[in-house]
């Protein structure tokens, strides 16, 4: 059993999106188990102040109907704080989404967020480092066989062929070819494959810098010149590329 020294708020948020610093919360669910093992369990839905994009109500369900008579964030940050108050925090991917965009919409309405003297506990960062997700624990996993001769490239290649029939064997959900696969598990939207650019709903956006959560045909209407620093920037080709591609549509439409 897990001994805790102090409060465990563990923190699960459904949002708008997964864009830290434009996206907001519209439930949150903490529970806090304390050192005796009492669980207490505080759940909220909040209007975000912004449309909830039908591709993230298709996720978690929540739609701006549901959301359009709860308090905004501002109307319960002083109370989910003192929930909080002295609690380390943990939850499922909460290092790098949970606890940020948590910390974002505190600092937003000018309220401070301090981790300092709390410990964060990501759930999923002890299954990947318990669970090794490596081509060889896959192969060990899926086909009960040591990989001999893993990092040759003919080895791995062919490692991974059988890991995939294995996988089609064992989760008949994933159906027989490669359209039911990708229709079960979803495709990755790449734009670019550096991932400097990201899509959100059909529109590329930049996926860094000063302008990140922007669209990129916007920015490039605007700033022009911007185009130009990245095409002379140390960027992969295939960046520069698709840059281009945006660059010469947007110029057209503008034309």
């Amino acid at each position: 059993m897990l001994k805790l020294a102090k409060p465990l708020a563990v923190i699960d948020l459904e949002t708008t999106g997964i864009n830290l610093s434009s996206d907001r919360i519209i439930e949150i669910a903490i529970v806090k188990v304390m050192p005796d093992g009492k669980k207490i369990v505080k759940r909220k839905l909040v209007n975000p102040e912004m449309p909830i994009p039908a591709a993230s109500s298709d996720i978690h369900g929540i739609t701006d109907e549901m959301v359009k008579d709860a308090p905004t964030f501002k109307q319960v940050a002083n109370e989910l704080k003192q929930f909080i108050e002295n609690c380390d925090l943990a939850g499922y991917n909460s290092n790098r989404f949970d606890i940020p965009i948590l910390a974002e919409e505190f600092l937003r309405i000018g309220m401070e967020f301090d981790c300092k003297g709390r410990k964060l506990v990501d759930v999923q960062r002890i299954f990947h480092f318990m669970e090794q997700r490596t081509l060889s624990a896959a192969y060990k996993f899926y086909c009960n066989k040591n990989l001999d001769g893993a990092h040759s490239a003919e080895v791995d290649a062919s490692a991974t062929w059988e890991v995939l029939e294995a996988q089609v064997e064992k989760y008949p959900q994933l159906g027989s070819d490669v359209d039911s696969i990708l229709k079960f598990v979803g495709e990755d939207p790449i734009v670019d494959f550096a991932r400097r650019f990201g899509l959100e709903n059909g529109v590329e956006v930049f996926n860094f810098g000063k302008h990140k959560g922007r669209s990129v045909a916007d920015v490039l209407k605007a700033e022009p010149q911007y185009y130009d620093w990245m095409m002379k920037g140390d960027f992969p080709m295939h960046t520069k590329q698709k840059l281009t591609e945006i660059f010469n549509r947007t110029m057209l439409k503008k034309a």
